[in-house]
C-alpha cells in the first residue's frame, strides 16, 4: 500500500511539474512579454507599457481577428452540415460495416495535416484533378481559380478538421436509445419532428464538442492560409506567426496570443455552460 501511496504522489507531481514547465510558464512569459517594449539592440526591453493592447484595436489587425472567426465560424457550421449525417450514417450501419467506415475517417489522423494540406494544392490548382473533372464532365470551360483565395483556405480548413467534428457527434448519436424514436413515432411524430425533439436535443453535446474542436484549432492553422492562400489571406495564427519569426516583434506577437487564448478560453467557457446546460434534463431525469 505505501508503495503504491508513493507511486500515486510521484506521478501527480511528475505531471504537475511537466504543466507547469511546458505550459503554464511558456504562457506566463508570454504575458510577461506581452506588457513589455520591443527594443532596438535586443529583442524586448524591460520597460512596462500598454501599447501592445492598444494596438489590437487597430483596424487593420481588429480586421484580420474578424476575418478568423468568420473563416472559423463558417468552417466550424460546414464540418456539422456534413459531418452530422455522416456521423448518423455511421452509427446506424452494421457493426462490420460501420467499423470500415470509421477506419476511414480516423486514416487522415495517420497523415501529418501539412502534407494533406500539400496534397490538396494538386486537386485545387488550376491544371488539379478538381479542375481536370469538371473540364471533362462539360460543367465549366475554363479552369477555376482556386487557389490562393479565401474558398481555397476554407476548403483546406474544411477538409482538415472534418474528422474532429464526425467522431464527437457519432459517440453521441451511437449512445442515443433507439426505443426513444421509437416511442416518438408512436405517440405520432414525423420523422422530422423526431429528430427535432428527439434525436437533436440528445445529440447536443456531441454538437458542441465537435464544434468546438474545429472552431478553436480552426483559429491558429496558419499553415492552410500560407499553403492555400499565399499571401492574400491573413488569419490570426499567420499574424502572430509573422510577429515572431518575421518582424521579430516579440512583445506584439505575445500579444495577439494573450488575445487568441483569450479568445479560446472564452468559447471553451461557453462550452462548459453548455455542455451543463444540457446536461441538465438527464441528470433531472
Amino acid at each position: 500500500m505505501k508503495n503504491n501511496s508513493l507511486f500515486r504522489r510521484l506521478v501527480i507531481i511528475g505531471v504537475l511539474a511537466w504543466i507547469c514547465i511546458f505550459a503554464l510558464l511558456p504562457n506566463l512569459l508570454l504575458l510577461i512579454v506581452s506588457f513589455l517594449q520591443r527594443g532596438t539592440v535586443v529583442a524586448v526591453e524591460p520597460i512596462l507599457t500598454l501599447t501592445n493592447y492598444g494596438r489590437l484595436f487597430e483596424a487593420s489587425i481588429l480586421r484580420i481577428v474578424l476575418d478568423s472567426l468568420t473563416m472559423a465560424g463558417m468552417a466550424m457550421v460546414l464540418c456539422l452540415i456534413v459531418g452530422y449525417p455522416l456521423a448518423y450514417i455511421i452509427a446506424r450501419a452494421k457493426p462490420g460495416t460501420r467499423h470500415v467506415m470509421l477506419l476511414l475517417v480516423m486514416i487522415p489522423f495517420w497523415t501529418n495535416s501539412l502534407i494533406r494540406t500539400y496534397a490538396l494544392v494538386a486537386v485545387l490548382k488550376v491544371n488539379g484533378v478538381l479542375n481536370m473533372f469538371l473540364l471533362w464532365s462539360g460543367l465549366i470551360t475554363e479552369p477555376l481559380r482556386l487557389m490562393y483565395t479565401p474558398t481555397a483556405v476554407f476548403i483546406g480548413l474544411v477538409y482538415t478538421l472534418l474528422p474532429f467534428m464526425i467522431l464527437p457527434l457519432y459517440a453521441a448519436i451511437i449512445r442515443l436509445d433507439a426505443r426513444l424514436l421509437e416511442a416518438a413515432r408512436d405517440l405520432g411524430a414525423s420523422r422530422l419532428q423526431a429528430f427535432r425533439h428527439v434525436t437533436l436535443p440528445l445529440t447536443m453535446p456531441g454538437i458542441i464538442s465537435g464544434s468546438m474542436l474545429v472552431f478553436l484549432p480552426a483559429l491558429g492553422m496558419f499553415y492552410v492560409a500560407d499553403v492555400l492562400g499565399g499571401a492574400r489571406s491573413m488569419l490570426l495564427g499567420n499574424y502572430i506567426r509573422d510577429q515572431f519569426l518575421t518582424a521579430r516583434n516579440l512583445p506584439m506577437g505575445s500579444t495577439a496570443s494573450i488575445a487568441m487564448t483569450l479568445i479560446m478560453g472564452l468559447m471553451l467557457l461557453v462550452y462548459y455552460y453548455s455542455i451543463k446546460r444540457s446536461g441538465r434534463p438527464e441528470e433531472e431525469a
